[in-house]
């Protein structure tokens, strides 16, 4: 990079780490360290949830997934969008669980079930949460080794040390310097300065991209030329499609249902004012993430094109040679078989399908060009390992690579600070949400003597280094094998696999108990830990070992016969690279089981009713004077009655209520997706028709909510950072001591406990 490009990097990233070490001044006590004091307003929220929710790892998944499966899966994600929106409104589960007025979720845990549950539970949780985020730094690190052509290696005194530690070090020591001084005060105030930031970087680089390459020229032609069953263009034509499916869609779905609360309680869903502008912070939220996903959709258009598209052929020729390279140098241990890949694949002519020619799944100038690799290296020992790893990071690490051969002038330096603040965000969020959980709902409930304020910070800043260690050691030492979003679907389903009948029959059920609890996260857990345990071992010890004893044919037989009712979307077959059963499958099946057994369990062990009311404190049990307001269901309501808006909201909040409902339900729901719908059961479109669709029904209309949006939440998020400040700051001048609740354990918050579950009968 230039000497502009890193002060368009560094400069705004010293202002952001300077912003962290001055927030410490606004900590008082472990509520403001861990909750932000619960003073946080709705766009401090939604603008920060952006940056910590869209980061590199983020990004790169979702340009991955759609390279794999262009468009057309896009049309029926749609439906995903009254159910994102009814939960936003409603504000399922999130409200109940700010009722119980628990600290974190082993709060609640413990208080709706008992204190060995809560520590099983966050033991799991964090476990699955850390070996889930573990391989973020490393995404990240690579990125930046690729996009800014940093060498793989540096030498030392002497010493020749691998880059990408040194960058997982340097990535991991930013993280830290933003949690150690003021925790979720620094967290969600820098998080804030960096979604403000990344907004108008999001509308430059996505218009920069529909600059670059014609829509009707090179863009569609490319997108429209698929096999059958494959389209990229027509959502009625993608039944062949593999792992990014139709059944993917369903597990999606069943898991936005399911999981809605299993995450909830160490992040910045207990920094809201009230419920009510945590709710609002949700519903802003359905405004604010249209233009960072449509960035990532934007890049993945940009390279399907550039890299099949016959007017670039010489320059993705290049791309894939210098790629090649790259991550033959990082996955292929031997320097003789590494320089045959390399010196083979820079000796393939530029891959350009004849007139006529469609591309597939598996007959791609991608798999053309990896053909040549695999002969190569699975003719070695464990060669089927190490090509599946030379593959997995090839698609991986295309996105920079191709940025980096794009970009022009100083845009380098503005998406290389876009990625480092969506780096910084999401990786000291997630040390910090695990680091809090270890203290909060583990070691905590283990003490018999309350920490004091100071020593409650003291764990958390310590605990947070601890972890930071292990992402340091997650990431160097985990395999990561498959597509990033089955990586990270796998991972989280050892907790989301149980968690959800667990949460959600706590705060809504009268019946659910201990037992089934943890009969639930037992069940889901064990599905997915073996399923994990098969698709990391499969390539390398497994599918060897059956080969050699011959069962492959019977086992494969037996797969395809049990997945034959549910082809094309889920078809089970041997294959000596890839375990038979995908993740997401995997993650559907310990859902399954999960709730199965919280269900069966809970009504074996059931003795009577729990009292929800005392728990949620209504009616006679409200300690702090709050009521619930009420209003009767009548015609001229029904509609605000439906989306939940009540006598609580104001002018203000009615309107972007019904901005939201009117954009997704009938805008987006109604008419791009029902009206569609019908039309093509009367009478089917043509693949122009969908690609004339998605240009000005998803990009254009995106682009122009998107400018809407980001002017909107640039004001006001600066309004509300301002208020964050002001009421901080109010917060330190006044003398109460804090010491007394901050999430701790005390001796009243104990007999509080075990009063309600005496009353309750749990």
């Amino acid at each position: 990079m230039s000497f502009i490009n890193w002060c368009v990097m560094l400069i705004p990233l010293i202002g952001i780490l300077g912003l962290a070490v001055y927030s410490r001044k606004y900590v008082r006590g472990v509520a403001d360290y861990l909750a932000a004091g619960r003073v946080a307003g709705r766009y401090v929220i939604s603008v920060g949830d952006l940056s910590s929710m869209l980061g590199v790892i983020t990004i790169i998944a979702m340009v991955e997934q759609q390279y794999q499966c262009g468009f057309a899966l896009n049309f029926w994600n749609n439906i995903i969008i009254p159910i994102s929106l009814v939960t936003s409104l409603t504000g399922y589960c999130l409200y109940r669980f700010r009722e119980t007025k628990a600290m974190s979720m082993g709060q609640f845990l413990e208080l709706r079930y008992n204190r060995p549950f809560r520590i099983f539970a966050a033991s799991l949780r964090t476990i699955a949460e850390m070996l889930t985020n573990a391989i973020g730094p490393a995404v990240a690190a690579r990125f930046f080794i690729y996009f800014l052509g940093l060498p793989h290696a540096v030498n030392v005194f002497g010493i020749t040390i691998p880059s990408f530690v040194l960058v997982l070090i340097l990535c991991l020591i930013l993280a830290m310097v933003v949690i150690w001084p003021a925790g979720r005060v620094s967290l969600i105030v820098t998080d804030c300065f960096q979604g403000l930031i990344s907004y108008p970087i999001f509308v430059i680089f996505v218009f920069f991209i529909l600059g670059e390459f014609s829509w009707s020229a090179q863009i569609a032609p490319i997108m429209a030329n698929r096999i059958e069953g494959e389209s990229f263009l027509n959502p009625y034509d993608i039944n062949q499609l593999r792992d990014f499916n139709l059944f993917a869609l369903v597990v999606t779905v069943t898991n936005n249902i399911l999981n809605r609360a299993s995450w909830i309680g160490n992040d910045t869903s207990g920094c809201g004012k009230s419920p009510h502008e945590q709710k609002m912070a949700g519903i802003i939220g359905s405004w604010r993430n249209g233009f960072g996903f449509l960035m990532c959709m934007i890049i993945a258009i940009g390279m399907i094109t550039l890299m099949a598209h016959k007017d670039f052929a010489s320059q993705a020729k290049a791309i894939r040679n210098e790629l090649a390279a790259e991550v033959a140098a990082e996955t292929v241990e031997d320097h003789v078989v590494r320089n045959q890949v390399v010196t083979t694949l820079a000796a393939q002519p530029e891959i350009v399908f004849a007139e006529g020619e469609k591309f597939s799944r598996t007959d791609t100038p991608d798999t053309r060009y990896l053909s040549k690799a695999a002969d190569i290296l699975t003719a070695q020992e464990n060669g089927n390992a190490t090509y599946q790893g030379f593959r997995t990071l090839y698609y991986q690490m295309m996105m920079p690579v191709v940025l980096r051969n794009i970009l022009p002038g100083c845009m380098i330096g503005l998406i290389a600070l876009l990625m480092v603040m969506l780096m910084l965000s999401t990786d000291d969020s997630r040390i910090f949400n695990a680091a809090s959980t270890i203290v909060q709902d583990i070691i905590m409930p283990l003490k018999k003597k309350p920490l004091t304020p100071n020593e409650h910070l003291w764990y958390l800043r310590f605990l947070s280094l601890g972890v930071s260690i292990f992402f340091l050691c997650g990431s160097i030492f985990l395999a990561q094998m498959d597509y990033i979003n089955m990586f990270l679907t796998i991972m989280t389903s050892i907790w989301c696999g149980g968690a959800g009948p667990v949460m959600i029959g706590g705060l809504y059920s009268r019946f659910g108990t201990t037992a089934g609890a943890f009969a639930s996260l037992f069940g889901g857990a064990a599905v997915s830990v073996g399923g994990i345990i098969m698709q990391q071992n499969w390539a390398e010890r497994i599918y060897p070992w059956l080969d050699r004893l011959g069962y492959c044919e019977s086992i494969d037989y037996m797969l395809q016969t049990i997945s034959s009712p549910f082809a094309p979307y889920i078809v089970w077959k041997m294959d000596p690279l890839k375990f038979p059963i995908n993740s997401m499958e995997i993650f559907f099946i310990a859902m399954m089981t999960g709730i199965l057994c919280y269900v069966i369990v809970s009504l074996i062990t059931f003795r009577k009713p729990y009292n929800l009311d005392q728990m949620l404190h209504r009616g006679i049990y409200s300690i702090d004077g709050e009521k619930r307001i009420h209003s009767a269901w009548t015609w001229r309501n029904l509609f605000s009655k439906l989306i939940n808006i009540t006598p609580e909201y104001t002018r203000g909040d009615k309107i972007i209520a019904w901005s939201v409902f009117f954009y997704s339900f009938v805008y987006q729901l109604l008419f791009m997706f029902v009206v569609v719908v019908i039309w093509n059961a009367v009478s089917p479109w043509p693949e122009e028709w969908w690609s004339t669709y998605f240009y000005f029904g998803s990009i254009i209309a995106a682009c122009i909510i998107g400018i809407i949006s980001t002017v909107w939440m640039l004001i006001g998020g600066c309004v509300d950072l301002r208020r964050l400040f002001i009421d901080l700051a109010a917060r330190v001048d006044n003398p109460l001591d804090d010491g007394r609740v901050e999430g701790n354990i005390s001796l009243m918050d104990r007999q509080k406990i075990e009063e309600i579950k005496e009353r309750s009968g749990n």
